[in-house]
């Protein structure tokens, strides 16, 4: 699915991040930044070493935030790093964390002038946040971004399966339909 926000696409696909042609792709990562299951596991072995010499010096990151490493063995040419929230039952500050994360890593992408950017579905998988709630949250992020000014021209979520897919989907029709701004691409 594909639609036009401003100047920009927004797609949603099915598949494996580490391969996406993008300029950075997002990890969601732990808070020490050194590895660990699903996505994160994924990416720091199809990216090498270089990734974990750089996370060791930077140290780590709080949830709700990002960081920016290269992108070692990867297509992308840099990983953003950031920390989404684990689901305690949504009344400890949950959203607006994942919202956060979102947000701060998009003003990564633009303080580094990026024009692409791939996602995975953050906190949905060890970390346990409702995929539907998430995926309303993730879009609304990144639309409210792709409104204001921006060098990118390219969002991607790249979601491991076919339910995540149709759940993000699901979320982003309800958008489309409340918000006569997004249009088809």
């Amino acid at each position: 699915m594909k639609v036009a926000i401003a100047r920009c696409t927004l797609e949603l696909v099915e598949g494996d991040i580490t391969g996406q042609q993008v300029d950075a792709i997002v990890n969601a990562a732990n808070s020490s930044l050194l590895g660990g299951g699903g996505v994160d596991g994924a990416i720091h072995r199809a990216s090498g070493p270089a990734i974990v010499q750089e996370c060791k010096k930077i140290g780590g990151c709080p949830t709700g935030e990002a960081v920016i490493t290269t992108g070692g063995a990867l297509s992308a040419r840099h990983v953003i790093h950031t920390v989404g929230p684990v689901w305690q039952g949504g009344s400890h500050g949950e959203a607006s964390l994942l919202a956060r994360a979102y947000a701060s890593s998009l003003a990564l992408a633009a303080t580094h002038r990026l024009a692409s950017i791939a996602f995975p579905s953050i906190s949905t998988g060890a970390y346990g946040y409702p995929l539907d709630q998430a995926a309303r949250i993730a879009l609304a992020a990144v639309i409210k971004h792709l409104k204001g000014d921006t060098t990118l021209s390219t969002v991607r979520f790249v979601l491991f399966n076919r339910m995540t897919l149709e759940s993000y989907e699901a979320a982003l029709t309800e958008l489309c339909a409340d918000d006569g701004d997004i249009g088809r691409a």
